[in-house]
């Protein structure tokens, strides 16, 4: 039987079959359902399949991400450092996402309708001004906060609980424990969820296709370009201005962590990547207790590759749906984004998960995360491969401003590549 990937692709093109063979029309402006369109709820079914283990994925991975660690006092200086890096390189790749998707705009061109219940939640939302933002994001009730979907309530409660949990020692361990399971629960949940995404990629594209034409395959390959130039962007531009700081020559670098690059490309996979790239930056010049700290915590807190897509794909959704958003709601989509992405990684198709949280955090069609799961293949193997880019360099960063990184051990590394790549 196909992988996973292999049926998602099946789908995706029997979807846009489907739609081109059995459009909707419009005749005497009355609107024809054509059966392309009509089988939509099965992709809406796959939508709220996926909606339902937000909250206790989110609230089970963000607290033992936090707590896990052990004891915060313990990561100490090191930990401090890493956390900061990170954040400030995820920020970076958030901004740099909102820029490009801002300017070039991929999504606008093609307007897909949207159901008359979007359109009552959107009508119904408004903005929140800076000191309603602030009260917003605590919760009253954290079950409540479940119920609503309101996400960044989720957020501040698990951080506050992961923290408190991590500051009483070896008592908070059972519930370390628990919530270990629950994720891993979780994670066997949301591949079960996802063996039911060919059937909802197949009637999300096919209803689109149907109502909207084939120029929303046009308009896909405009996002998925977009994409990979600020990826390239991001590695040659952002990590080499890095590399420079540090003082570590940028093309070295590329040529030490050019195996677990490829490797987390061709498989779509950090964690298959994770072995090489422990083994490399060691190799590199970093001492093995600051790469087995910063690189396994970058995997949950340094997702610089999918911070810029989610970044990209949440504006891009709401231009392909004409919605208007301002500077400052994506400001607070970003945010979110930011928060909501962290300890996620380990999950099947995270990306997507994160996306449709923040796409229902801020009311915008859910049909569009469906929409881009057909691409998302396409767009994983490249977000992939710079996060695990990201996080090598992170680990290069921590040793530098730590003042024990082995520039003598870099050069014979660096002088050892070049051999094996003369001879």
């Amino acid at each position: 039987m196909p992988g996973i990937t292999t049926q998602i692709f099946i789908g995706l093109v029997a979807g846009i079959i489907i739609g081109y063979l059995w459009p909707s029309s419009d005749v005497n402006g009355q609107h024809i359902t054509g059966a392309a369109e009509s089988i939509k709820p099965i992709a809406d079914t796959f939508l709220r399949m996926i909606k339902m283990i937000i909250a206790p994925l989110l609230f089970s991975t963000l607290v033992v991400g936090i707590a896990g660690t052990g004891d915060i006092k313990a990561m100490g200086r090191i930990g401090v450092k890493a956390i900061i890096y990170f954040e400030v390189a995820t920020t970076i790749a958030l901004f740099l996402g909102l820029g490009l998707v801002n300017l070039f705009q991929p999504g606008v061109g093609v307007h897909v309708p949207m159901s008359p219940q979007n359109v009552a939640d959107l009508a119904s939302t408004k903005p929140l001004t800076g000191w309603e933002l602030l009260t917003h994001l605590f919760p009253t009730s954290v079950i409540d906060a479940m119920a609503r979907g309101e996400i960044l309530q989720l957020v501040v409660f698990s951080i506050f609980f992961g923290i408190a949990v991590a500051a009483i020692g070896k008592r908070g361990q059972p519930i370390i424990d628990v919530l270990e399971a629950t994720a891993q629960a979780m994670f066997k949940f949301t591949g079960y969820v996802m063996m039911f995404a060919p059937i909802g990629v197949m009637a999300a594209i096919a209803a689109t296709v149907g109502k909207m034409g084939l120029a929303i395959l046009l308009t896909l390959g405009k996002l998925v370009l977009l994409m990979y130039g600020g990826l390239l962007v991001f590695a040659v531009v952002v990590i080499g201005v890095v590399s420079y700081l540090i003082r570590v020559p940028f093309f070295a670098f590329v040529r030490a962590v050019r195996e677990p690059f490829l490797i987390a490309f061709t498989t779509a996979s950090s964690e298959a990547a994770l072995p090489k790239a422990l083994e490399v930056m060691e190799r590199f010049g970093c001492p093995k207790n600051i790469v087995g700290l910063v690189l396994p915590t970058g995997y949950s807190f340094n997702l610089d590759g999918t911070t810029l897509y989610l970044s990209l794909a949440s504006v891009f959704v709401a231009q392909l749906f004409g919605v208007q958003m301002s500077f400052g709601q994506q400001l607070v989509m970003m945010l979110t984004l930011m928060l909501t992405s962290k300890g996620v990684a380990g999950v099947p198709r995270a990306a997507l998960v994160v996306l449709t949280a923040t796409l229902g955090q801020f009311k915008l069609p859910l049909e569009g995360a469906a929409i881009l799961l057909a691409i998302d293949q396409i767009m994983d193997m490249g977000r992939t491969a710079v996060n695990v880019m990201g996080n090598c360099i992170s680990t290069a960063v921590v040793a530098r401003w730590e003042g024990v990184f082995d520039d003598a051990q870099m050069r014979r590394f660096a002088a050892g590549e070049n051999a094996a790549g003369s001879s």
